[in-house]
């Protein structure tokens, strides 16, 4: 228990400093620049210290629970042995086919963490706000699941089959722009954002420990060059399920409306 609380010390500690920043640059700005008075400072100054404390448990626990238990599912569902039990190859050589364990992990842990994504809650909040309930917040949050969870499922295929990784990236962007030209304007910014705001501190311990954990075992990968990347399919894919959700309902109402129209004239007639 002392040892907990020495090692929450020192994060409490490198947190205070990485948040001093923050907190010069908002006071300095609001006394210096704007000099105005912050209304409710108590208040306030209470705020500060709770978020504090907040990123300091949750950085111990990314430290003590996320990291090691992801790193530990990656190198347990990427073991060879594992995988002929489940597989059908013969043999010592593993075909792309026999990891499809790691692909529906992959897929269940990137609409999981996603979901949990508290900067993915917060930005769907304020959607929501902003939209006047036109855009919600489950629906954002659930589009942009989807769209992690076929990105991390894709990029973790991508490193067992090796294929380069700008192959997917490049066709990705292209889909990307041209989602660009035909989805409402309402939700393009939006689309780009959720894109970012997946891949933070929730999502990337885990993805991060799975390619590597795939990288390590699978036989001729690099951890350097086939390990890394799935973070950039995590956020590549939401931009498009997101602009795609959209459509789809863009596309629900406008045929809702024609289907009006058209039943408003037959009984007209």
């Amino acid at each position: 228990m002392l040892s907990l609380l020495n090692e929450f010390w020192v994060v409490l500690q490198s947190t205070v400093r990485d948040v001093i920043p923050i907190a010069v640059i908002l006071f300095g700005f609001q006394f210096l620049v704007i000099r105005r008075r912050i209304p409710n400072l108590k208040k306030v100054i209470i705020g500060f210290a709770y978020v504090l404390v907040g990123l300091a448990l949750f950085l111990l626990g990314l430290e003590k629970a996320l990291f090691p238990i992801g790193r530990l599912m990656a190198e347990q569902l990427t073991n060879p042995d594992f995988l002929r039990q489940w597989g059908s190859s013969v043999g010592d050589v593993l075909h792309w086919s026999d990891y499809y364990w790691v692909y529906i992990f992959a897929f269940a842990i990137g609409a999981s963490t996603t979901i949990a994504e508290p900067s993915l809650i917060a930005v769907a909040i304020k959607a929501n706000e902003v939209s006047g309930g036109a855009i919600g917040v489950w629906g954002l949050r659930l589009a942009v699941a989807l769209g992690v969870a076929i990105g991390i499922s894709l990029g973790s295929w991508r490193i067992v089959t090796g294929y380069p990784i700008h192959w997917f990236i490049i066709s990705g962007y292209i889909v990307v722009v041209l989602q660009t030209l035909c989805a409402p304007k309402l939700i393009i910014p939006l689309a780009y954002d959720s894109g970012g705001v997946t891949t933070s501190t929730v999502t990337v311990p885990l993805v991060a420990a799975l390619g590597l954990g795939l990288a390590e075992t699978v036989p001729g990968r690099s951890a350097l060059i086939d390990g890394f990347g799935l973070i950039a399919f995590a956020s590549l894919f939401p931009i498009i399920t997101v602009m795609g959700y959209a459509q789809i309902i863009e596309w629900i109402e406008k045929r809702a409306k024609k289907n009006e129209s058209a039943s408003l004239a037959g009984s007209k007639e």
